[in-house]
């Protein structure tokens, strides 16, 4: 249904799948994908040639209930990055995405892993497909994009966060889950109580990696994919190729095919960005005028302490407001998101946690209340709005 013979890959120009030898020692056929070159991200070079873009899902090799329930939830048309890379990565190629946020990343390497994954049923504790992002929410966020389509062919999955009950994700591991999506750390516990193991994971997914390692995640993230099949696929997307991510792509993946979406193509016709300067004593009525407006507005402050106070500021105000930070809990943090999405909280008030992983259709406004600390958090902190072709306006 969803496997390419050897020979239809020779004919399709793509190379046959690497071979997996038991013994073999973990990384050491690896070719490096990249080298660094001028101390900047060289984007490595495709040794054999990518299978060419896609117009519609129908043209793809992918099974016959997850192209209905494409049809159920009203996604008809491939994204650029979805085009490129599922042909792709449908043929078992490892693969480097760049685009930024709300390109369609996710459906990219979810309809690749789920229908590679198809069929197939996993050992108690032993996962056969795995999804690494940085935060909660993400991991919530990619749970419930894939839902339809794994449950369309039948395959269980687990989210594994921290902030929840270790014990309930735990059971849902010996339970048996073909597809895990999980936060670094919640995994490396979980696999440190012996209630999961990945030897047995031949697919992996690296999102939003540039963040992982920005937030310290790149010891466990390696640890993580050095206990995964050696001779596995491999899918890694990032908004940005940094050096830390250029170490995962050289050591990880094995003749990518690369895709970059041009930033240019998408933020400077959908974005509109925006300057305010204002004296210190006009900063927090500007800030509440804002947020007071009609439809919903992230705003971005430095601390939870600074979060807080302005919530409460604007809820006196009489804005419908709520705070999004580190120091609440998971069902907290989920509970405000929901809210924010359905309308009853109309200014979402957060640190940089809410940078990524969160995705709410038709938001047009994203405001730094406090200037983002580089060019990645400005980046990440305005893809909240403006996604997927939409257009949107981010105001400093």
């Amino acid at each position: 249904m969803n496997r390419t013979r050897t020979n239809d890959r020779r004919r399709s120009g793509e190379a046959p799948r690497r071979s997996r030898s038991a013994g073999r020692p973990q990384n050491s056929g690896r070719r490096p994908a990249a080298a660094p070159q001028g101390g900047e991200f060289a984007l490595p070079k495709t040794i054999t040639p990518a299978l060419p873009a896609v117009e519609t899902f129908a043209e793809l090799d992918l099974p016959a209930r997850m192209l209905a329930a494409l049809g159920d939830q009203g996604v008809s048309v491939p994204f650029p990055i979805q085009a490129a890379t599922l042909p792709n990565s449908l043929a078992g190629r490892d693969v480097l995405g760049r685009g930024r946020t709300g390109s369609g990343k996710t459906l990219a390497f979810g309809l690749a892993l789920l229908a590679r994954t198809a069929g197939k049923r996993a050992e108690p504790r032993r996962p056969l497909g795995l999804v690494l992002v940085p935060t909660r929410e993400l991991a919530q966020q990619v749970t419930d994009a894939l839902g339809p389509y794994a449950r369309a062919v039948g395959l269980r999955s687990a989210t594994v966060v921290g902030g929840m009950s270790i014990g309930r994700q735990a059971g849902a591991l010996r339970s048996g889950a073909e597809i895990v999506v999980a936060t670094p750390g919640r995994l490396k516990d979980l696999i440190d109580r012996g209630d999961c193991a990945l030897g047995d994971v031949t697919i992996t997914v690296l999102d939003e990696a540039d963040q992982m390692t920005d937030m310290g995640f790149m010891p466990q993230v390696t640890a993580l994919l050095d206990q995964v099949q050696p001779d596995g696929q491999r899918m890694l997307f990032s908004a940005t190729l940094d050096r830390n991510v250029d170490r995962l792509v050289r050591r990880y993946l094995t003749d990518p095919v690369v895709h970059s979406v041009d930033p240019s193509a998408g933020a400077v016709t959908t974005m509109e960005h925006h300057v305010l300067h204002v004296h210190d004593e006009d900063k927090q009525r500007a800030t509440v005028e804002i947020a007071a407006r009609d439809g919903r507005v992230i705003m971005f402050l430095d601390t939870k302490h600074r979060v807080d106070r302005l919530v409460k500021q604007l809820l006196k105000s009489g804005v419908r407001a709520a705070g999004l930070h580190g120091g609440k809990s998971q069902p907290q943090r989920t509970r405000t998101l929901a809210q924010f999405k359905d309308g009853q909280v109309t200014a979402l008030v957060a640190t940089n946690v809410a940078a990524r992983g969160i995705h709410v259709d038709n938001l047009d406004l994203v405001v730094n209340v406090d200037p983002p600390g580089d060019h990645k958090d400005y980046l990440h902190r305005g893809g909240r709005t403006a996604r997927a072709g939409e257009s949107g306006s981010v105001v400093t």
